[in-house]
């Protein structure tokens, strides 16, 4: 008998029929002899239309509230799918956060699992039951709920395998698994049997919209064996496969693994250059300190060769929904940085190759680079992990970047 957590995102749980589908899914687990803790997401757009009531109700609400009002989304799909399980004959109930409970942070909107109690959970499922417990929430020590921030579904899963010594989370999704790129932009793009916790990590850092990053983050902590597979589609691969498996380095064999396992593309970024910053020590870190004081994460970052006056430009990115605040944070900030001017450009994008390849082999940043230049495509800023390189071009070229560099490292399907 094997644990199973299996979870359904918000396209899965969008209505009646998809929540009696979800049921039949789970029905199958159930007959195949396994222990099942569902945990689901609230219906598709419903959060969007809870937070736009908070909003509505006032533009400064209280945090504490809005965590109150917008889990509720996840109570009603909970409720929803143990009652379409009973009625099909399998044993199931809903567990709300505060009811196992789930212990979180109070970073309302934000929070962060800090424990989760599973005994009565184990009592449950000892007694054949399906548990459902809706994602995206907790409790705090004072009992207010809490919410996980969008995409927590999907960490509350990996979290609730974790403390349930699951043998496998299941994430089922509108997409078939993890692909070597968008297939949307690419259709030769071929689906992954396994990718590493790390390269999951940084594709879900830089783009790729599957998995959320935090869940892929934990996973990779707690040695969580994760499956990625579609809620409509029951395709499997020519070894039988269904979805994509993210596990450790040591689950992917040789054969399997390639030097570039996927490419990602983002276009929420924004790029903020400061002319004519002091060059003098200390400079840089008056301009990322504020930045920092003030929560906006910065990613790329060049210092351009300083001017024949002493000084230098220096260029960074931000996310696009931050780059007001970001302005007016370095506005405010310029008397100590010093900088004569301040210019930033929304239309950009970050093209990100990863694969645990890199380690062990030279040349495949040059490879980026060349392919990028043949086709006219110019680079405005670099940043570089061990397994992953990242670029920032103009937007425009987007799609095209994705695609000659899929075709370059050899990622292209044969037989599409």
């Amino acid at each position: 008998m094997a644990r199973i957590v299996m979870k359904f995102g918000g396209t899965s749980m969008a209505g009646i029929e998809r929540i009696r589908n979800v049921a039949e899914r789970v029905k199958r687990e159930v007959e195949s002899g396994n222990q099942v803790a569902v945990v689901v997401s609230a219906m598709a757009g419903d959060t969007d239309r809870l937070v736009g009531f908070c909003r509505e109700a006032s533009a400064l609400y209280d945090p504490r509230e809005y965590d109150a009002v917008v889990s509720s989304g996840e109570q009603v799909t909970s409720g929803l799918l143990a009652i379409a399980l009973q009625a099909i004959g399998v044993p199931a109930r809903s567990w709300l956060g505060w009811q196992l409970p789930i212990r979180t942070s109070d970073a309302h909107a934000t929070a962060r699992i800090e424990s989760i109690d599973t005994t009565a959970l184990d009592e449950s499922l000892a007694r054949g039951e399906v548990a459902v417990i809706p994602g995206f929430q907790g409790v705090t020590d004072d009992q207010r709920i809490t919410t996980l921030g969008r995409g927590g579904s999907d960490t509350s899963a990996v979290a609730m395998a974790a403390a349930m010594q699951a043998d496998r989370c299941d994430i089922y999704t509108d997409v078939d698994g993890v692909y070597t790129t968008d297939p949307r932009i690419v259709p030769r793009a071929r689906k992954l049997a396994r990718v590493t916790y790390e390269e999951m990590l940084e594709l879900a850092s830089v783009g790729a919209k599957v998995l959320q990053t935090r869940s892929v983050g934990l996973a990779m902590k707690e040695q969580v064996r994760v499956r990625v597979l579609s809620s409509f589609d029951d395709t499997r691969d020519e070894d039988g496969y269904r979805g994509t498996l993210i596990v450790g380095e040591e689950e992917v064999t040789d054969m399997e693994r390639q030097l570039i396992t996927g490419i990602a593309h983002d276009k929420n970024e924004a790029k903020i250059t400061l002319v004519a910053v002091p060059d003098r020590p200390g400079s840089v870190g008056s301009i990322f300190a504020p930045l920092a004081a003030a929560g906006i994460n910065v990613d790329m970052i060049v210092q351009n060769i300083a001017h024949s006056a002493g000084s230098t430009d220096v260029t960074f990115t931000v996310p696009a929904a931050e780059l007001a605040r970001a302005i007016d944070t370095l506005d405010k900030a310029s008397g100590d940085i010093g900088f004569a001017k301040l210019l930033h450009d929304t239309r950009v994008a970050k093209i990100s190759i990863v694969g645990v390849g890199m380690r062990s082999h030279a040349g495949v940043a040059s490879t980026m680079f060349q392919t990028l230049g043949d086709r006219g495509i110019n680079i405005q800023a670099i940043t570089t992990s061990e397994i992953k390189v990242s670029v920032l071009i103009e937007e425009d070229y987007t799609e095209l970047a994705v695609r000659v560099l899929h075709t370059a490292y050899g990622l292209d399907a044969v037989d599409a």
